[in-house]
C-alpha cells in the first residue's frame, strides 16, 4: 500500500511544484526585454515564439512560476465573455501560472482575438501569443511545467542553462 501510495505522488501533477525542472521536462522561458517566448523540451529549445506582455515594466510579475491551470477556450470573467467568442480577448487558450501567489487564474499564457498586438508592450500582465502558438503549446505543456519570466540581455540558451533545462 505505501508503494502504491508513492507511486502516485511522485505521478501525481502536484509533485513537481517547487522544483527546478529534471532533464528533458519542458520548461517555458518569456524575456520581456525581447518579448519572446522560448519552448525547451527534452534539453534543447524546441521553438520561440513573439509575444506580448504588460504595457508598464511591472504589469508581468518576473521569477519562476509554476503551470497550475490550462483551459481551452477560456472564459474572460472580467467582461463576461464566453470562451470561443470572437471578442474574447484570451483567444484559444489559456495556460496559467501561479506568479505572486496566484492560483493560476489571474497571471496567464494566451491566445488573442488581436494578432496586431503581438509583440508590444500592451497587457495587464499576461503573455499574449499568436493563437496558433498558444495551441501548439497547450498540448505540449503539461501542469507543473517551471515558467520563468525575466527582463534579461541573455539569450534563451544561457537561461535555459542556468535554470537546469538545458545542458
Amino acid at each position: 500500500m505505501r508503494l502504491l501510495l508513492v507511486f502516485l505522488l511522485m505521478a501525481s501533477p502536484i509533485w513537481p511544484l517547487g522544483r527546478n525542472p529534471l532533464p528533458g521536462d519542458p520548461f517555458l522561458i518569456i524575456n520581456k526585454a525581447t518579448n519572446q517566448l522560448a519552448y525547451i523540451d527534452e534539453g534543447k529549445i524546441a521553438g520561440t515564439y513573439p509575444a506580448a506582455t504588460g504595457k508598464t515594466a511591472d504589469s508581468t510579475p518576473e521569477g519562476l512560476f509554476t503551470v497550475t491551470v490550462k483551459a481551452k477556450n477560456p472564459y474572460y470573467r472580467k467582461k463576461d465573455i464566453p470562451g470561443g467568442d470572437p471578442g474574447n480577448p484570451l483567444g484559444s487558450r489559456w495556460i496559467g501560472f501561479d506568479a505572486e501567489g496566484t492560483d493560476g487564474r489571474i497571471y496567464g499564457i494566451h491566445g488573442t482575438n488581436k494578432p496586431s498586438s503581438i509583440g508590444k508592450y500592451i497587457s495587464n500582465g499576461c503573455i499574449r501569443l499568436l493563437n496558433v502558438n498558444v495551441d501548439f503549446l497547450f498540448d505540449r505543456v503539461p501542469v507543473g511545467t517551471r515558467v520563468l519570466v525575466v527582463k534579461s540581455s541573455k539569450s534563451f540558451e544561457q537561461l535555459g542553462k542556468e535554470y537546469g533545462a538545458i545542458k
